[in-house]
């Protein structure tokens, strides 16, 4: 819930909020890469120091803590410009790609060592698909807390200078935080540590090497489809506050608003997939499902003219379908990958995430250098005019969707059988 509630605040507001407060869209991508790269090469550090001394939850209480202490720097304000006394655009910039660097450091530990502990509670392929199905109603509740707490933020604090800007973001990461440690004090006190290192059906319990991972064909297109879904949700979200505001002109209350429309669409699809048993046939085809769902929406947003912008209200509703068809799926796909390998789950769940978080980054930096200074200073845009926000919000995830489907079809995933394990997997 920390993770995923701080990283909906991530994604939605930390390019509006650093344009708001006065850094070029370049800058503010440049913030936001920092955090990215140091997430990308986190990943894959914690994932192979997690595979080599295990201790799930000893890597997710340091993670949250280092999340919690350095995300109310993110959205505190520039520290180095108080100190030095300088509001040059260069101190900001440092100061702010700092605090993302190390924030999403914290995230990755936290990150990589849940995710690996769906695959050391059970090796049923089902049961696997059901907790990531949990798993993501909850960051669904996460998402929704955190345009809950927006929402009221907006209605009640009027900004009209840089200094109640960061007000307003500032009371959203704080409430965030306090949310999520709630959370993080109930996970550590109600769930037992799984013993990562152990003889499974009589397998050897030693560290699996990166070759190993690196000879199948699966890895690879289990980490494009992975990649590719990352894509499609967080440069969507990254784009979605700007485009409710600036495109199609909407109240401020809609850039909470419609993105708690997506997620409330999310939670629901996603308790529904827990009901199901799976198979690897099923996945494909419910991933395949999502990915042209978002096609689909993918050109609404391109082509939605500014007098229909109520119409977005229920492409809301068919994103956040999409998102959990694809992500619950694509998620499991790496359980599928990792079967019974338990002693390397945790590099291939570092190792993937490494490929999102610096394609993100690259993505958002890209399409952020061709906006102008200000989205402040832009012209009112035309129905007719396709602007650098719809590019990002529609026609990239389409695209990422579509080529997700493609490789999705080639693959064989060849599910565990579901027999009862021969001994319990937690102490």
């Amino acid at each position: 819930m920390l993770n995923d509630i701080t990283a909906a605040c991530w994604f939605t507001y930390l390019l509006l909020f650093l344009t708001e407060i006065g850094l070029s869209p370049r800058d503010a991508a440049i913030a936001m890469l920092a955090g990215q790269i140091a997430d990308g090469f986190a990943t894959v550090f914690a994932g192979e120091l997690i595979d080599r001394f295990g201790h799930f939850k000893v890597w997710h209480g340091a993670g949250s803590i280092l999340v919690a202490i350095s995300f109310s720097s993110v959205f505190g304000g520039c520290l180095p410009c108080k100190i030095l006394a300088s509001c040059s655009s260069v101190v900001e910039t440092v100061s702010y790609s700092t605090s993302a660097a190390i924030f999403n450091v914290g995230w990755a530990a936290t990150q990589v060592s849940h995710m690996s502990m769906v695959n050391c509670i059970s090796l049923n392929s089902s049961s696997r698909v059901v907790m990531t199905s949990c798993r993501n109603a909850f960051t669904m509740v996460a998402n929704l807390s955190l345009y809950a707490v927006a929402l009221v933020v907006f209605s009640s604090i009027k900004a009209t200078t840089h200094a109640d800007i960061e007000n307003q973001y500032r009371w959203i990461a704080y409430t965030s935080i306090f949310i999520g440690c709630c959370f993080v004090g109930i996970f550590h006190l109600g769930t037992k540590e799984p013993r990562l290192k152990i003889c499974v059906h009589g397998t050897s319990n030693a560290r699996i090497s990166w070759a190993y991972w690196f000879k199948k064909v699966l890895y690879y297109q289990v980490g494009l489809v992975y990649m590719l879904t990352r894509l499609v949700q967080n440069v969507s979200q990254a784009y979605l506050a700007f485009y409710v505001m600036d495109d199609l002109q909407m109240a401020k209350s809609a850039k909470a608003l419609v993105p708690a429309i997506i997620y409330m669409s999310s939670f629901f699809v996603s308790v529904i997939m827990q009901e199901m048993s799976w198979t690897g046939h099923r996945l494909k085809a419910y991933y395949s499902a999502g990915g042209i769902l978002w096609v689909f929406c993918g050109a609404g947003i391109l082509l939605l003219p500014r007098n229909m912008s109520a119409f977005m209200y229920v492409i809301s509703v068919l994103i956040g379908i999409a998102n959990a068809l694809m992500t619950v799926t694509g998620v499991s796909m790496q359980s599928i990958l990792v079967g019974s390998d338990l002693n390397g789950c945790a590099f291939v769940y570092g190792s993937l995430s490494f490929l999102d978080k610096i394609s993100c980054g690259l993505a958002v930096f890209a399409l952020q250098s061709f906006q102008s200074s200000s989205p402040k200073t832009e012209e009112a845009l035309s129905t007719e005019h396709i602007s650098v926000t719809r590019y990002g919000l529609g026609l990239l995830p389409a695209v990422c969707s579509l080529a997700g489907v493609a490789i999705t079809y080639t693959m064989k995933l060849q599910t565990q059988d579901s027999k009862s394990l021969m001994e319990p997997l937690l102490e």
